[in-house]
Order: structure tokens, then sequence, then C-alpha cells
């Protein structure tokens, strides 16, 4: 049965630079890349080398502690180098890419007569697995044990972020196909949850395999983290996967034609960017390919991602596995005249620090700028304000801060991915690094009690 769920605790930051809604096709990078460090807590082993060429689907590396996890090559062509960092550290599998792409055929399937293990076989094999993520940890689902619910996420309500329904039209059977087969992996249901404020593309609507939910609220409502915990919270030992839906696509493009789909639409947002559009381009293409049109200043930082939760990138870089958008603001290196003291009538502020407060539909243009640097712990309440799930989070945060595995399972661990702490981060006047505090708890707590 569908749910109308409406979330209080949060809040949206409006900021300027959405991405406009037209497609634009992307020029073809000369290399893409594979991160091993999108994958948190896989070990990457390698199955090629430097001078091996690949095609499309072709398995690049495996993960040392599940070998049956593959990671693929998105293009065809040679691997030119293995970028490395401290200790070795694999960072970066660059790929020449080919002018044309060759993939490797794993043959179409139908989805109904497969057994769910061979079909989370084919997946494994395909390269497709790396899609499906769990809760807890908030790392690449364990396909050994059943998911008691699957999560598809239909809306992103972060800052600037891409529009779901924009990019999943014209997807309907890739979509649907791989709603089937989610619905092959799980005994429980399999959620669809949408955003409430309507828009809705008609592939979400007219679904079929799924339980359609509605949330309703400010960010983090879009956030797989907080659906569940509305939904069907996480005790331990139990799991629920998610996976987002041009994902869902793209498992499904592979049962319907038996060739691994590459193919991504990216859109660039931000204050900095000229002109913020779509982009239908490769998984690990070019930031530079994808800003084209050029940027307003060159003092500005590359995210791959929205600018609570994405990873950083040089403008030389590769844009991220998971990442469905790119974001370019301003570098906040600048010092500011008198700071804090001013009116600050452009800045925005979750308290009443700045005026910010009297305007709730303006759109800000933000930096980097932490304004302050870290300071000693204090309680303020700011956390639960933003938080929208029926835990302590500085508790939680303390906990972790001091590796207390009982308490940190008696405060909801297994409930929680550090995205959903992203806005806590924000919010915080002592400037801690919550989002990281909390992928270190529970890394700890999957060592320890997993």
């Amino acid at each position: 049965m569908s749910k109308d769920i409406r979330i209080k605790k949060g809040v949206d930051i409006k900021l300027q630079g959405s991405a406009e809604k037209v497609l634009v096709a992307a020029p073809r990078s000369e290399s893409y890349t594979l991160k091993p460090t999108d994958f948190h807590g896989v070990i990457p082993k390698m199955h090629v080398k430097v001078g091996d060429h690949v095609d499309v689907g072709t398995p690049v590396f495996y993960d040392k502690n599940n070998p049956e996890v593959n990671f693929v090559s998105p293009v065809s062509g040679e691997v030119v180098e293995l970028k490395r960092g401290a200790k070795r550290k694999l960072l970066e599998i660059i790929i020449k890419a080919d002018a044309t792409d060759t993939a490797i055929d794993l043959g179409k399937v139908n989805v109904g007569s497969m057994s769910p293990e061979a079909l989370i076989a084919h997946l494994l094999k395909s390269g497709t697995w790396a899609f499906m993520r769990q809760i807890p940890y908030a790392v690449i689902a364990d396909h050994t044990k059943k998911p008691k619910a699957i999560c598809v996420s239909g809306f992103n309500s972060a800052p600037l972020a891409a529009d779901e329904n924009f990019m999943i039209e014209g997807k309907d059977k890739d979509f649907q196909t791989g709603l089937d087969a989610l619905k092959k992996l799980t005994q429980g249901p399999v959620y669809l949850n949408l955003n409430g404020k309507g828009n809705t593309s008609t592939v979400f609507t007219k679904a079929t395999s799924v339980e359609r939910n509605q949330f309703n609220g400010p960010h983090p409502a879009g956030n797989p983290g907080v659906q569940v915990h509305h939904l069907n919270p996480v005790n331990k030992g139990e799991a629920v996967w998610y996976i987002f839906p041009q994902d869902v696509a793209a498992i499904g493009s592979l049962l319907n034609t038996g060739n691994y789909n590459a193919e991504r639409i990216v859109c660039t947002t931000g204050s900095e960017v000229n002109k913020p559009q779509y982009f239908k381009t490769i998984q690990g293409s070019a930031v530079k390919d994808l800003l084209k049109d050029g940027l307003k200043s060159d003092n500005v930082r590359h995210i791959s991602g929205d600018v609570l939760t994405g990873n950083q990138v040089t403008a030389e870089g590769n844009i991220s596995f998971y990442g469905h958008e790119l974001t370019v603001i301003e570098e906040g290196n600048q010092p500011e005249f008198m700071g804090w003291m001013t009116p600050g009538l452009n800045k925005f502020s979750l308290s009443k620090t700045f005026l910010s407060w009297l305007t709730p539909n303006k759109t800000y243009t933000i930096n980097t700028n932490l304004r302050g640097e870290e300071r000693a712990y204090v309680v303020t309440g700011e956390y639960d304000k933003v938080l929208p799930m029926d835990i302590y989070p500085m508790h939680m945060i303390k906990a972790a801060l001091i590796d207390d595995i009982d308490q940190l399972e008696r405060l909801g661990i297994y409930e929680v991915t550090p995205e959903d702490f992203a806005l806590c981060e924000f919010a915080c006047t002592s400037k801690m690094e919550v989002q990281d505090i909390i992928r270190k708890a529970l890394d700890l707590v999957k060592q320890e009690c997993s």
C-alpha cells in the first residue's frame, strides 16, 4: 500500500545555477576513467594491465574481498595508465577511447524465466551490480544475503540536484525491465519513492512491480536513508538495498540488449557555469568536455555530485561512477572584510546570524569558505532541526568519536548513511567533518559486527 509521508525537519538550500532542461550531446572524451575510490570498501585487483585493449563491458578490476563483483570498462580502447597514490593505492584506471565503441555481447535474457541466483550471477559478471548499494554501511550490496526491501528514490532533493524525471524520459522499457529484475531479488517490496510536489514523469507513474510512495518536505527527503527510515527501518542483521533510476534503466538495458550501457545523462550546475544544462555522455567522461561553454571565473571548485556530498575533482579530472551532476562554485579562498559582523544580505545561514531568514525564497551564490575553523564541540541543537530521523544525532556523533560500538548500535547506526548527515555538517557550529565521522563509525561497526 502506498504512503504519503511528510518530512518537516530539514532545509532546502536555494542556490543560483540550476540546470536548464535542455539535453545536449557531450563531445567524446579522449580518455575515460574508472576510479576504485568511488566504491567504498572495495580493494581493487586488476583483470587487465597497461597496454591491454578493452571493449565496453570488459572486466577491468574486481573486489579482492568479493571476487565475484566486477567493475567494467565504459568504453572500448586501450588501458594507458594506472594512477596510484600513497602506498601505491590505486586511484584511477585511465582508458584511451577508440573512435567508436565495441561492446561485449553477454546475450539478451528473459527476466521472468531467470532464477534469482542466475540473475545475480549475470549482474555480477556484467559490472552492473556496483549500482546496487545497501543500508546498513552504505556500501555495494552483499549479493550473498537477501534484502528485506529495495528502495528506488525517484527524486533528489539536494541543492541544485539533477531532475530525475527529466533524466529518465524515454527509458520506459529499460526502466520497467530493471524494476522487474529488482523484484526478483527480494521477497519484500520494491519502493519507488516520488516527490509529492508533482510534475512526475510518466515513466515513474506507469511503472509496475513497485510500491509507490510520496515524500513531501525539504532536503534530505530525497535521500534513500531517510526514505528507508520512514518506510522500513533497518535493524541489526537486516538490509535494504537502494539504487537510483538511471542505474535501474542501465540494468534493464543490459537485460534487454545484452550489452553494458555506460551512457549517462549528467547535468552541469553551479553559479560559476556559464550555461548550466544536461549532457548525454558516458561514465567517467572528462570534466572539461562537460564545460565546453566555459566558466565565469578561474577561481572555482569542481565537484562531482552536489555541494553537500559530492567529491572534489580537478579541471582535468573525470566525473565519478555515481555522479549524475557536475557542480562548479566559487573557491572560498579570499578574505572577507569584517566577516560575520556584516549584515550578510547575500549570505545564506541556517541560524539567524545573517538575514537570509527574512527572504526564504531568495537564491544565493555560495563559495567553499567555512567561515571559521574547527572549534570546541558544543551542543547547539542545530543537528536536530535538519535530520528528519528518529535518532539522536549529537549522541551518535559523540559515540562515533570514541568508537563506542555498543552505544552506536543502541542509537541506530544501522539505519544511517553519511549523506544523511550532510546538513548536520553544513549547520555545524564547531565545523566538524560530520560525514567523515559517521563514515568511520560505519566502517568500524561493519568490521567488528558483520
